[in-house]
């Protein structure tokens, strides 16, 4: 089905795909720095919201049980719902929402150069430059956290490129997956049932089992992680109603600003020299590389015409 040129609601899903996952990521840690709330719990609590955006994602599409469709939707969704498992570990250490999030905004590079060493894909010049800021970004990360300021030293930083390389696969895989021919709704409802199976896992990693937070505590985690549940929707209906050449790039880039604007203004956190220039460095390389990518992929459908 090609784009409605004149339908503009892609505008509005792609701004609150930008609005949910740069607030989400901004108040992610809120629950554990301000109640102590475990990540597990909060693991568990994403995992239930998913079920909402999953219900309109499957509402009047027939659900896929081929053995192709549970593949990568098993495959897709234990990738991103393991990527979320350790997302929500990372930000329960204290690190700071306003470095990790473009660390992660970074993992097209992955999916790029899966698809360079797997589908023999080619990436042109811009899409290089990306790749090399992105991997300049990782550097001063490192280095920023080498004075010993920042939560667990380097622990942190390896958490957050274990998801960048998660999400990054993921993305390789749900590529794959279109090219095979498996509907997204389909591959929505394995990402909201993998998420659920992990569950278990969060559960038996709690410390303390017995323990109980105030109710406040779960309200706000679970308005949270709907925050980025309901972003994972918006970004599904913004590309079925607009241009990925434009979308994406917003999406990829324009959140992870939010979320470090809103992270430094909130936590009162301003980050030191080395620890700015990767965010500018991983913000910029992630634009490139999804800009890139996208806009071969633009020109390959304008010749397949």
């Amino acid at each position: 089905m090609g784009v409605d040129v004149n339908n503009k609601s892609w505008i509005v899903y792609t701004f609150m795909v930008v609005v949910t996952w740069g607030v989400w990521g901004a108040f992610s840690a809120w629950p554990t720095t301000h109640y102590g709330y475990p990540d597990q719990w909060i693991y568990i609590i994403w995992s239930l919201t998913m079920l909402i955006p999953c219900y309109f994602a499957l509402r009047g599409q027939r659900f896929d049980f081929s053995g192709k469709a549970i593949f990568y939707g098993c495959l897709i969704g234990f990738t991103g719902a393991g990527g979320q498992l350790l997302l929500f570990k990372t930000l329960a250490m204290g690190a700071p929402a306003y470095l990790v999030f473009p660390i992660i905004s970074i993992s097209p590079a992955i999916t790029v150069i899966m698809s360079l060493a797997l589908l023999k894909e080619r990436v042109n010049k811009l899409g290089s430059i990306g790749v090399v800021l992105a991997l300049l970004s990782i550097v001063t990360f490192s280095i920023s956290s080498s004075d010993g300021q920042q939560a667990n030293g380097l622990l942190w930083l390896v958490y957050s490129v274990l998801i960048c390389v998660a999400w990054g696969v993921q993305a390789f895989f749900m590529k794959q997956a279109a090219n095979q021919g498996v509907h997204d709704s389909s591959i929505f409802g394995y990402m909201t049932l993998t998420g659920i199976i992990l569950a278990p896992v969060a559960w038996l990693m709690l410390a303390d089992k017995g323990a109980s937070y105030p109710l406040m505590a779960t309200l706000s985690t679970a308005f949270i992680q709907l925050l980025n549940a309901v972003g994972a929707l918006c970004l599904v209906m913004a590309l079925s109603r607009g241009k990925a050449t434009i979308i994406a790039p917003c999406t990829n880039a324009l959140a992870p600003v939010l979320t470090a604007v809103l992270s430094l203004i909130i936590y009162q956190s301003m980050p030191g020299f080395w620890a700015f220039i990767g965010i500018v460095l991983a913000i910029s390389g992630s634009t490139m590389m999804v800009y890139s990518e996208e806009k071969i992929n633009a020109v390959k459908a304008t010749a397949a015409l």
